[in-house]
């Protein structure tokens, strides 16, 4: 065993990122600002948004199965993709529910598979090495029974998923658009505000950042300034 420091282990590994966001929000749009070679696991459908982009590939899938193919063929990656992204894993939750639904009767049961599949799932592609994986998941909303106010967080089956979602990943984010002067504008929400769920690991994003993956990852990846002291000052 080779005890390393935390900076040198953590710079050859990938960015691991889950963002959700409204239907039509350009969650699929958004995976193709990612630089390199990008591979799409696509559950939805929905890829003539990105009919026109390059050096982006994808593979349609509709099982837990199907991904675990992928899974198998990236852990070699002969092929040199720089990133993976799965769209979206709400998708594929709720395909496999419909799917254990019809084997059995126990609905109770049918949920807990649901839940350990797609656990099990998330955690391997989400530790591949020397690749960026990003997740997209539909939203869900739920009504905070103390305040009123809506709260805003991934979508999928069941009540442990979604909420056991935002500890698996590094990078949690909102994709969000607003109507600005007859333009929408996009942006990406990366910290919680008591309304939407977000979180930064990495401490190098500022509460909105730009609706673009490359300019997001490269300022997690960049070295932090170190603070001003007196004798940096020239005092």
């Amino acid at each position: 065993m080779e005890i390393k420091p935390v900076s040198e282990l953590v710079k050859n590994t990938g960015i691991n990122i889950l963002i959700f966001g409204e239907s039509g929000a350009g969650k699929t749009r958004l995976l193709t600002s990612l630089k390199g070679k990008t591979l799409i696991l696509s559950a939805e459908a929905g890829l003539l948004s990105i009919a026109d982009s390059t050096d982006v590939f994808a593979v349609e899938v509709k099982t837990v199965a199907e991904l675990f193919e992928v899974y198998s063929l990236l852990l070699e990656n002969k092929d040199g993709f720089n990133n993976l992204c799965i769209d979206s894993i709400s998708e594929i939750s709720e395909v496999l529910l419909s799917s254990e639904l019809e084997k059995t009767r126990d609905n109770r049961q049918s949920y807990q598979t649901v839940q350990k599949s797609m656990m099990d799932m998330l955690r391997a592609f989400r530790d591949l090495s020397k690749i960026n994986v990003v997740m997209t998941a539909k939203i869900e909303r739920d009504k905070d029974e103390v305040s009123g106010r809506m709260l805003y967080r991934p979508s999928m089956v069941g009540k442990k998923l979604p909420e056991n979602l935002p500890y698996i990943f590094d990078e949690v984010f909102v994709l969000r658009n607003e109507l600005v002067e007859d333009q929408i504008k996009r942006y990406l929400q990366t910290s919680s505000d008591g309304q939407f769920v977000a979180k930064d690991r990495s401490g190098k994003l500022d509460l909105y950042e730009p609706a673009d993956l490359d300019v997001v990852i490269n300022k997690i990846r960049a070295t932090k300034k170190p603070k001003e002291t007196k004798e940096t000052k020239g005092e």
